[in-house]
């Protein structure tokens, strides 16, 4: 388990520091919803736009903290779900709108399949952490239109927004598993446990791809890798975060998942973990060759995640690769001052680079910290 000193600071982050600031300084209560941004003093940046998905991750965060005691946030959490429903839902055929005015109008209405994952998952949690049956209905409507309108052709998987263009992704799909399983898990619904369950083959056959052993991010139309230099892109993070969600889909609904998250952590522990200082790689290629040896936040908690998995799938010991990424987390990314902020990324030289505090980060971190501190008890 992880050591006392660092389940303590991971504890006194999360609830006497991060919490405590966004909602004083996260929270619009002039338009609502949530800022985008905060600066280094931790005052609000100013950013003019809102995202769905931040909307959502942080309904998530100050959710999953009610369920763990800190309730401050309870009514911060349902004037979020107020906000993503009445002015991010656009009607039933186009759902939530990837991106609203400070003031709350629409800017950019285009449907994104990542936003709907997250308006699921924000929904789910808020449900699970409220007892709030209405929202239920609203958990169908956005998988319906998850279904009905990204639904591809080919009959595997989904558009990654509408109209679609680029490469067909895995990431989104990733989030939309994560959320039916959190779906699952709070109605006992089987209409989400069916939709993580054909996410977990398609990435069992598909996006997985058991030679190299690796997870690519781009594929062409029918889930072939891209070609070039894009198909051999892997996101040890990516890896990680994929390895905890399958763990999750093992217990839930009970996945044969074991193999692959055995696999997964193996090459991202050896070929995406810095030497140096047990930073997590932003990107490295599929033969292990470090592509960008930079790393933000969200991978560093990933490590987290995935050591939880390992550890409820196998027995291993989670300790070395908790203390190591809470350890680099918790003295580099996330020891700026006023406490509960962070540095987003840093470059291979260890210098950071952001300009901002994104607030779509905190959705990594607590969840991170939530589940090593859960295995902890």
């Amino acid at each position: 388990m992880p050591e006392l000193l660092t389940r303590a600071a991971m504890a006194a982050w999360m609830f006497e520091s991060a919490l405590p600031l966004w909602l004083q300084q996260g929270v619009d209560t002039v338009h609502g919803g949530f800022v985008e941004q905060l600066d280094f003093s931790g005052a609000d940046a100013g950013a003019a736009f809102k995202r769905t998905r931040v909307t959502s991750r942080q309904i998530y965060v100050f959710s999953h903290a009610s369920l763990l005691g800190w309730k401050e946030g309870e009514a911060a959490a349902a004037a979020g779900v107020d906000f993503l429903i009445n002015r991010t839902w656009t009607g039933p055929e186009t759902g939530f709108a990837r991106r609203l005015s400070r003031e709350g109008a629409v800017i950019d209405a285009a449907p994104d399949l990542y936003d709907h994952a997250f308006a699921l998952f924000a929904l789910a949690w808020r449900h699970r952490a409220g007892g709030d049956d209405g929202l239920r209905p609203w958990m169908h409507r956005t998988l319906d239109v998850i279904e009905k309108r990204f639904a591809h052709p080919g009959g595997e998987g989904f558009w990654h927004e509408l109209p679609p263009s680029g490469w067909r992704l895995q990431n989104p799909h990733m989030h939309l598993t994560e959320a039916c399983l959190a779906a699952y898990e709070t109605t006992g619904e089987s209409r989400f446990a069916d939709m993580a369950g054909r996410m977990v083959d398609l990435f069992q056959t598909r996006f997985f791809h058991p030679t190299s052993q690796t997870l690519a991010e781009y594929f062409t139309d029918d889930w072939r890798r891209a070609p070039g230099e894009a198909g051999r892109l892997v996101e040890p993070g990516h890896m990680m975060e994929w390895a905890w969600i399958l763990n999750e889909a093992r217990r839930l609904i009970g996945a044969q998942t074991a193999d692959t998250i055995r696999s997964c952590l193996r090459f991202a522990e050896a070929h995406g973990v810095d030497a140096r200082d047990g930073a997590t790689f932003n990107a490295v290629r599929d033969d292990g060759v470090v592509l960008n040896a930079g790393s933000r936040t969200w991978p560093n908690c990933e490590r987290i995640k995935g050591a939880v998995a390992l550890f409820e799938l196998d027995g291993v010991d989670p300790a070395p690769a908790i203390d190591a990424a809470a350890g680099l987390l918790l003295s580099r990314y996330l020891s700026l001052s006023p406490a509960g902020l962070w540095m987003d990324e840093f470059d291979g030289e260890h210098r950071g680079v952001t300009k901002t505090v994104p607030a779509s980060t905190l959705y990594h971190v607590f969840l991170a910290f939530a589940e090593a501190l859960r295995i902890s008890r």
